[in-house]
């Protein structure tokens, strides 16, 4: 396992962070052995959010962490203030009463990356950054970000925490993966992939700010499930997302290079693919869902995978040689 630093936090953070969607009370045995197995391969960083699972999926990290006593050796990562149907809930009341509730759920008393789950312009960025500020310093967060916020609105949230003397956003969680997402899944997504988040790539290397990238394999595209052929024959309006997110045939293209150098290198295309991630400039730590250890080990050989500029220039489509 690889392992990196996040500003504000004092134990390292793995590379690879696992999930948390899988998580559930109705099936404690097998969510307890997930997580054991994950842990047990290196990874000691975890994904949730307040709306995952309707809460469960924090509940059962949280009764995981206190059976196991693991707390002080894991990172924590839980998102709040999503919408709802009825309105838009990044406000300071949300956000507090979010985590007030991740943190019972988790059964701690910090949160070790607190991310805001969606960002809304409409909202002055302003009292955004000061009761978070309120919750670092009272020792509920370790550090702080935003998923799904653009990077303007990070840097400006940023801007308003030097002039005031705060604490700024520590780290940002778009989606990011070798296949180019052409289409968001839901409302509110924000990507940096393909040629239209260069401009957010480029702001993130230069202010150093790690970006950790959901949906990092395409929603199962790059997985390694399933086969060009296959793709190219589901329908639309299929069970798999990823078809209207991520079919193209520059994606269907990347995915044939992927495999190839898979073939060339003795493993497959999602260990190329998170490879691609983790060799990118911008500091990327790549969220997988895992569904049980072997898959998570497998994900995991990525971290020994070496891929030279010409190679990660090829599986991108910006050159035909390697």
């Amino acid at each position: 396992m690889l392992y990196g630093e996040v500003a504000g936090l004092t134990r390292p953070v793995s590379r690879l962070v696992q999930g948390s969607m899988a998580l559930t009370s109705e099936h404690l045995d097998l969510s307890f052995s997930l997580l054991d197995s994950v842990f047990e391969h290196g990874c000691n960083t975890f994904d949730t959010a307040h709306i995952y699972g309707g809460g469960d999926c924090e509940r059962v990290l949280g009764q995981w962490m206190e059976a196991r006593g693991n707390r002080d050796d894991i990172v924590v990562l839980t998102k709040g203030a999503h919408f709802n149907q009825d309105r838009n809930r990044v406000t300071p009341f949300d956000i507090t009463s979010d985590l007030h509730d991740s943190l019972a759920r988790l059964k701690t008393d910090y949160v070790d990356l607190y991310l805001l789950h969606r960002d809304d312009p409409a909202v002055d960025v302003g009292p955004i950054v000061e009761v978070l500020n309120e919750h670092h310093k009272a020792g509920k967060i370790h550090a702080f970000g935003g998923s799904n916020w653009c990077h303007e609105r990070i840097a400006a949230a940023n801007v308003y925490a030097e002039a005031h003397g705060l604490v700024g956003f520590a780290a940002s969680s778009p989606q990011f993966s070798l296949a180019e997402q052409v289409d968001p899944p839901w409302p509110g997504c924000v990507s940096v992939g393909g040629a239209q988040g260069a401009a957010a790539r480029a702001w993130y290397i230069e202010h150093a700010m790690p970006v950790f990238c959901w949906s990092s394999l395409a929603r199962g595209f790059l997985s390694g499930r399933f086969t060009r052929q296959e793709i190219e024959s589901m329908p639309v309006d299929g069970d798999e997302m990823f078809v209207r997110c991520h079919r193209t045939g520059d994606n269907l293209e990347r995915l044939d290079r992927a495999a190839a150098l898979g073939r060339e290198k003795g493993t497959g295309v999602p260990q190329i693919a998170l490879a691609y991630l983790l060799h990118q400039e911008v500091t990327a730590f790549p969220l997988v869902g895992s569904r049980n250890g072997d898959e998570f080990k497998a994900n995991a050989e990525a971290c020994e995978v070496v891929l030279t500029e010409e190679e990660l220039a090829w599986l991108n489509l910006e050159s035909d040689t390697r």
